[in-house]
């Protein structure tokens, strides 16, 4: 490969100087002429029967302008593939924040008053909030008739399990005969409770309604297309009829890829006239968003006398809450990690979601992967300790290397475990001593990435510069200063003369959206043969008025030159001038899902644990990491820290505390991030090498410094005190009684 001028430069972000001078316009900005804005009346039951709502005093409020009851447009679901979720709820409300019915008014605050004049007569139904008790015999059932939802996925439901919704679930070899055999058999069960995403920007979405019928949407999302597709379904209208426009993102973390309550807004500008505009309040999200789901992990391994993995069973039940609209094929896409990063020649694994009446849950920076990881590494540490073997010992001997088939039997390359865990124990100072109180934990975590559709339309301009147009919304991750530096690289120009915009689902070609660490490997294949393709356009129009073939021209540094004599040249603006036009190249791509690809990383946690209070702090923590080419070494160190941070948080504090379905520390203030004095000594470790399946070597990254911190850490206060903790988040109480227990 050539020496590389732009990619890998640390090249500040293209989106950042209207970011930070406020220019950038986000859901909540737009403001059309006569807006009107939309509040929804949300239910006070986890489950109930509707019998009766009256709105006649709300009707009277001035400056309303319109009201919907869920009894007024009935029939209406929305979800992305399995609608199961009343857009508004007409007969049966099923968690403490489902829509009921909603209001729009001149002004936000008219729209709240009056939305809370709505009358609504409940008759309560029994409630289930814990999964495995949801899954009982004798359980009431939340949901009657699960395969008669439209798209629900027949394949994958779990219909002999009361309230089941949908199971994943893998065989491979022998399991009764492994256990049979092992000579030690050990079963642990672990509970994670629900976590909030934790962006700042709550969802919020306007919707006008054109005289032709057509209808315009602005709303914080990731995935334009799939949003236009959700609303279209909802509504009952043609997906050409949506045009999803422009706005930014104010982060998402897998929480943004939903349509909500743009077609609650719809009703409203449909009935009023005018456009509407829904922002949720951050009690909202706290109880109606689609958090992460509570989980309750069994994992039951049989292992030999000399440390090697004989049999696992393990069984990962998820409470999807009240719905699993908010799930592509209303489950998880556990697959890539299912098995972890160990050799299991006879494996059983099982994958389910259970309705329960709480929040309905979504997607969560890879999604259920902190639960099953909090499990596996710290089931892990046990077995280990139990044959008197150190951690890291017991992992090495075990990891899959290169060839290996994984517990699912997905036979992987380019597998790096062993040098990143290396590397990070290297880091750490694996043989340095510890002091009394003090404990070091690892943990692994691995995970293909994704594939699926995207494209870009790119145009050399007559002034010789470069238009790419993307439907990938940059959500946070510095995608857009990605795709910039690959095409100021792949057409040698100074990377100013590069313009990146986000296209509108009317302008850009179709994208399945910011998710499963796959922008960078599918957007830069698309970008890359655009690139070619847009060059072979210039070279044939160089090679015009050079007057030799294509084939005689060379291209470097901006300048077209004759093979056999150099001094025979043209500049790329001359060439784009005489063709007279913007030259411009569109591209669909679609990449395949690189499932026999397994990215790594290893952590290592360093903890001080008072034995008198159970105080923990954590002193230090060391991410290690498998890349190849990076591409940006600030976006792509803002990945590892952003998802350390975010570990770290679901390790020590963030938890959804739940009580009767009702979500009781639903504000920032009791529902707990990281701030800057909770963050540790960080340090990263890059272990590069070759094998990527995107351009120029380049590896994922987004999703995997968040995943395997809360067991590094639960691992690293067993190792400090001697204590297990088998449910987040891990807390100073929970350590205290711990020990207290112990004793």
């Amino acid at each position: 490969m050539a020496a590389l001028t732009v990619v890998g430069a640390p090249v500040a972000r293209a989106e950042g100087p209207d970011k930070v001078t406020g220019r950038s316009i986000y859901a909540a900005d737009v403001h059309l002429p006569g807006l009107l804005w939309g509040k929804i009346l949300r239910s006070p039951y986890p489950h109930a029967r509707i019998r009766r709502i009256d709105a006649s005093k709300t009707r009277q409020v001035p400056g309303v302008r319109a009201v919907v009851t869920g009894q007024e447009v009935p029939g209406h679901f929305i979800g992305k593939t399995m609608r199961d979720m009343p857009v508004l709820c007409w007969d049966v409300v099923r968690f403490v924040g489902d829509r009921v019915a909603a209001v729009a008014a001149e002004t936000a605050e008219a729209a709240e008053d009056a939305s809370a004049l709505i009358d609504v007569e409940y008759e309560q139904l029994p409630t289930l909030f814990d999964p495995l008790e949801a899954m009982q015999p004798d359980a009431p059932r939340i949901h009657e008739n699960i395969a008669g939802y439209d798209g629900a996925p027949k394949s994958r439901l779990a219909l002999d399990v009361p309230n089941g919704l949908t199971r994943l679930a893998w065989r491979k070899g022998d399991v009764e005969k492994g256990f049979r055999e092992a000579d030690l058999v050990l079963e642990h069960t672990f509970r994670i409770p629900a976590r909030h995403q934790g962006y700042i920007e709550p969802h919020a979405g306007v919707v006008a309604i054109e005289p032709d019928g057509r209808i315009q949407v602005w709303v914080s999302a990731k995935n334009p297309f799939g949003v236009r597709s959700q609303m279209a379904k909802a509504i009952g209208v043609p997906e050409e009829r949506i045009r999803v426009n422009v706005v930014s993102v104010g982060g998402e973390f897998g929480g943004k890829g939903d349509a909500v309550d743009l077609p609650v807004a719809y009703f409203l500008a449909r009935q009023s006239g005018r456009p509407v505009k829904i922002v949720m309040t951050y009690a909202e999200e706290l109880t109606a968003g689609n958090p992460a789901h509570p989980t309750v992990v069994t994992i039951r391994s049989g292992v030999n006398r000399d440390g090697r993995i004989v049999a696992r069973s393990l069984r990962v039940v998820h409470a999807s809450g009240a719905y699993g609209a908010l799930k592509p094929n209303a489950a998880l896409a556990t697959w890539h990690y299912a098995g972890g990063p160990y050799r299991v020649a006879n494996a059983s694994i099982e994958f389910l979601q259970v309705y329960t009446n709480t929040v309905p849950g979504g997607y969560f920076r890879s999604p259920g992967s902190v639960a099953t990881f909090f499990a596996l590494e710290s089931h892990t540490d046990i077995l280990a300790r139990e044959l008197g073997m150190e951690p890291a010992e017991f992992r090495l001997r075990n990891l899959l290397g290169e060839g290996d088939e994984d517990a699912i039997g997905q036979r992987l390359r380019e597998v790096r475990f062993r040098e990143v865990l290396n590397a990070a124990l290297s880091a750490a100072g694996r043989q340095k001593p510890k002091r009394k109180g003090h404990g070091r934990g690892i943990a692994l975590y691995g995970r293909h990435i994704g594939g699926d559709d995207t494209g870009v339309v790119l145009t050399a301009e007559l002034d010789g510069s470069f238009t790419l147009i993307s439907p990938t919304f940059d959500q946070g991750a510095g995608t857009h200063t990605i795709l910039q530096q690959l095409v100021a690289e792949e057409m040698q120009v100074p990377i100013e003369q590069v313009r990146v915009m986000i296209g509108d689902t009317d302008v850009a070609p179709r994208d399945s959206g910011a998710r499963a660490s796959r922008v960078t490997y599918v957007a830069s294949r698309a970008v890359v043969r655009a690139c070619a393709e847009l060059r072979s356009q210039l070279l044939t129009q160089a090679a015009r008025t050079l007057e030799c073939s294509p084939e005689e021209v060379d291209f470097r540094s901006g300048q077209f030159r004759l093979r056999q004599e150099p001094s025979q040249k043209i500049n790329l603006k001359k060439v784009i001038a005489q063709a007279g036009r913007p030259l411009t190249i569109a591209v669909d791509e679609d990449s395949p899902y690189p499932e026999d690809v397994t990215y790594i990383c290893a952590q290592v946690a360093e903890v001080e644990v008072d034995r008198e209070t159970g105080k923990l702090r954590l002193d230090r923590f060391v991410t290690a990491h498998d890349v190849g080419t990076i591409i940006n070494p600030i976006t792509h160190q803002g990945q590892i820290d952003g998802g350390v941070v975010m570990g770290l948080g679901q390790a020590l504090m963030e938890e959804m505390v739940m009580e009767g379905g009702q979500v009781t520390n639903a504000s920032l203030g009791d529902y707990k991030l990281p701030t800057a004095a909770d963050i540790p000594e960080l340090k990263t470790v890059l272990v590069r090498s070759a094998g990527s399946v995107a351009p120029y070597e380049a590896k994922a990254i987004g999703e995997f410094a968040n995943n395997s911190a809360p067991a590094a850490i639960a691992n690293a206060v067993a190792d400090a005190v001697g204590v297990r903790l088998f449910e987040l988040p891990i807390t100073g109480e929970k350590i205290y009684h711990a020990l207290k227990n112990r004793r």
